[in-house]
């Protein structure tokens, strides 16, 4: 396979600007999209420690959680039926919003708690301080469980776009920029070798040039010497010579 087959740019100093430029832009991307990668890798990280932190957080919150539901069942019997007729909406409630980073929108979620939480079973003469201990240890529980929620849909978008934004810089690194490069050097050595040949033409024009005066001086010579040839002599235009009056009518 010839270069011009594979190549198929006419090597001209105006293409090779152009792929310089190209070649510059090229390597610009690369280093923005390094860059933005580092950018969600540091924040990758970030999450990954607070899941674990959250994950640990959570077995200990549903724990104390589990613990004080069995002591409200031990003092107050089965009350489930109870709180299914006194609750009607949720207390709490879940907000999203988005976070903006290296470009890349990250879903958040938020907890917050709509209205009043319903004391009615706490005035009930067994039970109403385990059910208060029951009801802020599941809060607290719920409250975890929608941070970590938050966090391992970040987590899970900040890995799909580090592994795409990656493959665009493999992409760039390893088959645009040297594709470039090589048609860069391709039209340098292009240019490179009609520069040669027009050097190699200009001296081949010289040469019979001199060749042909050397004949034609040779010529002159030998007419000279038979006396076929006279020498005219050029006027000297810078001796000194009186110049005529001009008059101007």
């Amino acid at each position: 396979m010839s270069g011009k087959e594979r190549f198929p740019v006419f090597p001209s100093r105006m293409a090779q600007s152009l792929m310089k430029s190209r070649l510059k832009g090229a390597q610009t991307g690369r280093n923005l999209l390094k860059k933005k990668a580092d950018a969600l890798t540091i924040r990758f990280r970030q999450i990954l420690k607070r899941i674990i932190e959250a994950k640990t957080l959570m077995g200990t919150v549903m724990k104390e959680a589990a613990f004080s539901l069995a002591e409200a069942k031990f003092t107050m019997g089965d009350f489930s039926q109870q709180i299914l007729q006194n609750v009607n909406k949720a207390s709490i409630k879940v907000k999203a919003k988005k976070d903006n980073v290296a470009g890349v929108q990250l879903p958040i979620f938020e907890s917050f708690k709509d209205g009043n939480t319903p004391m009615d079973l706490t005035g009930l003469s067994r039970g109403g301080q385990q059910m208060k201990k029951l009801r802020d240890n599941y809060e607290k529980a719920i409250e975890v469980l929608i941070d970590l929620a938050s966090l391992q849909t970040s987590f899970i978008a900040l890995d799909e776009v580090i592994k795409i934004t990656n493959r665009r810089v493999n992409a760039i690194e390893h088959v645009i920029i040297p594709k470039i490069e090589n048609t860069v050097n391709y039209i340098i050595s292009e240019l490179d070798e009609m520069e040669r040949e027009e050097f190699f033409r200009l001296k081949k024009v010289q040469e019979k040039n001199r060749k042909i005066k050397a004949a034609e001086d040779k010529r002159r010579e030998e007419l000279k010497e038979q006396g076929l040839l006279k020498e005219i002599e050029a006027p000297n235009l810078l001796a000194d010579q009186e110049d005529s009056d001009i008059l101007f009518k």
